[in-house]
């Protein structure tokens, strides 16, 4: 999967220099002279992250990251500037910025940095994509099979939830039998894992 890094800087040296520092390293890097340019890109599905530079005329770094959060668009973000200072790093990690680097940016350290941001990118695509999946599996569950459902993952055995719920133990089995078939749950373990994943609460422990 191509991985994509995106440079937001007015600087256009700075800025040509990182997109061939990238494009030297294998990334698929694009630069932009404003954050009004990067926003009309829509981002990609595959891993990408943001080289964002920290302040720039008519929108800072933070006023980008702001606009990224209200989008619900989640891509790691490297700020740079060019004249950091504590308080600037502070407020940048704050802002939710995975580094901070002052130019001009030593080219091992900010590699490093990418791989890593693609590293999360990726996690978060795949964490992601089982979210979406989990979600449409637990939408296939009728009430009573939801019911049931909470009342496995808080340790109940088919018998304590045919009480529960006033059925018979073999029809309290047989739903449980087609919640984990289509939770695609081999195991109790994996049903409870995918119940985290949803924020499903217990309806009872044991």
């Amino acid at each position: 999967m191509e991985k994509i890094v995106f440079v937001v800087d007015d600087d256009d040296k700075v800025r040509d220099s990182l997109v061939r520092l990238l494009s030297s390293a294998g990334y698929a890097a694009t630069g932009f002279a404003s954050a009004g340019l990067f926003f009309g890109t829509p981002l990609p599905a595959s891993p990408c992250c943001l080289i964002l530079d920290m302040k720039m005329p008519g929108s800072s770094g933070f006023d980008v990251v702001k606009k990224l959060e209200e989008k619900g668009d989640a891509i790691p973000v490297i700020f740079i500037s060019g004249y950091g200072t504590i308080p600037d790093t502070v407020q940048a990690m704050k802002a939710g910025a995975r580094e901070f680097f002052t130019k001009p940016v030593h080219s091992d350290q900010l590699l490093n940095a990418v791989e890593e941001a693609l590293s999360a990118a990726e996690k978060n695509i795949a964490s992601r994509t089982e979210h979406a999946a989990s979600t449409m599996r637990l939408e296939k569950l009728t009430p009573r099979e939801r019911e049931v459902l909470e009342l496995a993952i808080g340790g109940l055995l088919n018998k304590q939830i045919a009480t529960e719920l006033g059925i018979s133990e073999i029809t309290a089995k047989v739903h449980k039998r087609r919640v984990m078939d289509k939770m695609e749950a081999k195991t109790l373990a994996d049903l409870v894992r995918a119940a985290e994943r949803l924020h499903i609460s217990r309806a009872r422990s044991r």
